[in-house]
Formats: structure tokens, C-alpha cells, sequence
């Protein structure tokens, strides 16, 4: 079995957050898990962020969603397929 996650990180949160959502909700499809964390709350929000999302449907598709997500300065966009045992 086959599992693809993509990692995102936003090191300027504050800017990239609208262009990434509308990636992110372009693709959505394909997206059963998102998780995004970034350190502090109100008054104290930061504008760094880390989002993970747990991938389903084609390597190719979540390919392209990772292209596309490194296309915005600010953005880093990581793929990792894991192969698992059972």
C-alpha cells in the first residue's frame, strides 16, 4: 500500500494563506486529511505556518498540486509517498 502526504510550509503566512486556499480548495478532491498548525493566538500570532495533508487518488494529481503550491513565493511544498507493509 501506497501513502501520500504533502507538507507545507508558509514562512509568510500572513501573505500566502489566500493564494494556498485557493490551491488547496482547487484540489480538494483529493485531500481526506488537512491539519494546518502555526504558534501563538490573537495578539500573538505569528507568520510562520505548517500544514500537513494526508493525499488520495494519483501520484501525477498530488504531483502537480505540490508544482503548483512552490510557485508562490513564501511556499514550500514538500511530497512524500511512504510504501507500507502490512
Amino acid at each position: 500500500m501506497k501513502r501520500n502526504v504533502l507538507l507545507i510550509y508558509m514562512s509568510t503566512r500572513q501573505e500566502t494563506a489566500e493564494k494556498t486556499q485557493k490551491i488547496l480548495t482547487g484540489w480538494g478532491c483529493y485531500i481526506k486529511t488537512r491539519l494546518g498548525i502555526h504558534d501563538g493566538v490573537l495578539d500573538k500570532c505569528t507568520d510562520t505556518g505548517l500544514v500537513f495533508i494526508e493525499l488520495v487518488g494519483e501520484t501525477e494529481k498530488h504531483q502537480e498540486m505540490e508544482r503548483k503550491l512552490n510557485l508562490i513565493k513564501g511556499v514550500t511544498a514538500n511530497l512524500i509517498s511512504m510504501e507500507l507493509t502490512d
